[in-house]
């Protein structure tokens, strides 16, 4: 999640999306000015008048180039303070049905890859990882942390 003016007195909202496809999870290493170098799952602002679902169609999309997902639903709700910014992430799942990944935004991540659940790489975005733990555990939310 990237945006250099953070102008606002009010936190932003953020959309991380865990797209699955059997039984591995798909992770890109981010090149944006927060997290450099680290692995993220796709996501971005949700923009205005958008749901969810929608934004999680596009911000998939637009980092990856999948397009065949169905989006199943909120796994993780996050309070993050990090980076000089603040946002409420909403983490959702997707199921990606078809097609590879690949970097219509180069300046923003690369590698997109299919890794296994006990074999994920590492450093991991600190939004990311929540989200997953979240997803994984069962818990919508977790203790505000200041990351």
């Amino acid at each position: 999640m990237s945006d250099s003016s953070n102008n606002s007195q009010y936190p932003k909202v953020g959309l991380g999306v865990i797209v699955i496809r059997y039984g591995k999870i798909l992770l890109g290493e981010r090149l944006s000015e927060r997290g450099t170098g680290m692995y993220q799952i796709a996501g971005g602002h949700l923009e205005f008048g958008e749901t969810f679902e929608e934004g999680a169609r596009r911000e998939v999309r637009e980092e990856t180039g999948l397009t065949d997902i169905i989006v199943k639903g909120v796994v993780s709700v996050g309070n993050d303070i990090a980076f000089d910014a603040h946002y409420i992430t909403v983490g959702l799942l997707a199921e990606s049905l078809s097609g590879e990944p690949s970097c219509p935004e180069p300046d923003e991540s690369r590698n997109w890859q299919w890794y296994d659940l006990d074999n994920l790489p590492s450093p991991i975005l600190p939004y990311t990882k929540r989200a997953i733990d979240n997803w994984r555990s069962g818990k919508l939310y977790t203790d505000h942390k200041v990351i």
